[in-house]
């Protein structure tokens, strides 16, 4: 008798899904310069996004997201719980079996999803991200996200520059910011693991690798974790191990999604090999030493780790008696370069105010609501999956310049985040800046 062939895992759907949504993408044969200028002078420089959901097999979503509790696991449980919203996102995310698409954001216009940034910064990365940066990098170089998870993630290094190069990718910097709208309830466990302590040996961490099909292979035997405070956030360059806890985060970081997990096993679950070798080059697969070598010891193993990486906000200037106060949540230098930074906009009840930037950003609205420009704002209470929002858009270089219109036209504060690309801020704080810049 013949074999019946396994099928595959099928998302049972409601007789309301099956329904057209107006957020459903119109792939056009080919979009043109000339529409994306259309919809960027429509919008008098800024375009609205949709939301952009990614999900993350080897984590447990904690469900802050404002997703839809029927919608955490919308892409089928094989491919894993949605914990993730990226924002401004022109880096498709590395997930196995997931569509071209998955990671980046779309430009919403006339009521759907019309093209994608990526697409329409490829025709007109002048118009949306500046001329200076489009000629460094032909691209919108850095994204930013909300991961949101149940308990903490394995303990895990993004690769610098030169060895993502290896496998053709680009390194990944990141830095973490705390918001309090979204932190109310703290999940399984609101501690990071940072880095390595003083007097561990690479032998240490190898003899962990030889551990991995053990079962819990004792790394983070070897490091430190710290209580996460929401308000707060931190800079973590490539190469440094970090295990994030259960708060959720507002991440700005280079455009690239490379990482190693270094930790065989989280809250009881086992974490692949494949996710410790999956940016390394193939012949390095099972070479233990080249894996410890990847990571930046001295920095791993800082006595003065907290110091050196520690983020609180420091604001722009002291405009509370105006009305609003504008902070910068992320700032400082790695490797000397100014890569990504990110400002958090409280404006009061009744309030309106002009905001002038150096440069173009994403930005994602986390309390009230108001305006921007043309633009309605809206904090959601509830998002099903595959709808549009009023709360995310992309203000292009020009129009940050000359300055946008923010109005609070709600009864409590209208409170958003936005995140820039690099060499936009050179005025920008430094780590351990928020000593002594006070107001």
């Amino acid at each position: 008798m013949a074999r019946k062939m396994a099928r595959t895992p099928q998302v049972k759907k409601s007789p309301e899904a099956k329904k057209p949504r107006v957020t459903d993408v119109v792939r056009r044969p080919a979009v043109t310069s000339q529409q994306i200028r259309e919809i960027v002078e429509t919008g008098e420089g800024i375009v609205r996004l949709a939301p952009t959901w990614v999900p993350r097999s080897f984590l447990m979503p904690g469900k802050r997201l404002k997703l839809h509790p029927d919608d955490y696991y919308a892409l089928g449980a094989h491919r894993g719980g949605i914990d993730e919203r990226w924002f401004a996102s022109t880096t498709p995310a590395a997930n196995e079996g997931a569509p071209w698409d998955e990671g980046l954001s779309y430009i919403v216009y006339q009521g759907r999803k019309f093209v994608t940034l990526k697409e329409a910064i490829e025709l007109e990365g002048p118009l949306f991200i500046g001329q200076p940066m489009w000629d460094k990098y032909k691209r919108w170089p850095v994204y930013s996200k909300f991961f949101d998870n149940l308990g903490p993630i394995p303990h895990h290094m993004h690769q610098n520059d030169k060895q993502a190069a290896l496998v053709g990718q680009q390194g990944k910097p990141e830095a973490y910011y705390f918001p309090p709208q979204l932190n109310s309830i703290c999940n399984n466990f609101p501690y990071t693991f940072f880095g390595l302590e003083p007097g561990t040996t690479k032998e240490d961490i190898r003899r962990c690798l030889e551990r991995w099909h053990q079962g819990d292979n004792g790394i983070l035997n070897y490091s430190k974790a710290y209580r996460l405070q929401p308000g707060t956030g931190w800079l973590v360059p490539p190469c440094i191990l970090h295990a994030p806890g259960s708060l959720v985060t507002y991440e700005p970081q280079w455009g690239s999604d490379v990482f190693a997990m270094y930790q065989s096993m989280v809250e009881g679950r086992p974490v692949p090999w494949d996710l410790l070798v999956k940016d390394v080059p193939r012949e390095k697969h099972q070479d233990l030493d080249y894996l410890v070598e990847q990571l930046d010891w001295e920095a791993n193993v800082d006595p003065y780790f907290k110091d050196h990486h520690y983020l609180e906000p420091i604001p722009v200037a002291n405009t509370q008696s105006e009305g609003y106060l504008d902070r910068w949540v992320v700032y400082g230098k790695i490797d000397g370069k100014e890569l990504f930074t990110a400002k958090e906009l409280t404006i009061q009840p009744g309030v309106k105010v002009t905001i002038r930037d150096n440069g173009a950003y994403g930005l994602i609205t986390v309390q009230g609501r108001g305006r921007i420009g043309k633009f309605d704002l809206e904090t959601p209470a509830m998002i099903r999956f595959g709808e549009l929002t009023n709360d995310e858009v992309f203000v292009t270089y020009d129009a940050a310049r000359a300055g946008v219109v923010f109005e609070n036209t709600g009864t409590e504060p209208l409170v958003t985040l936005r995140y820039f690309g690099p060499d936009t801020n050179p005025d920008a704080p430094n780590v351990g800046d928020h000593k002594r810049l006070r107001y």
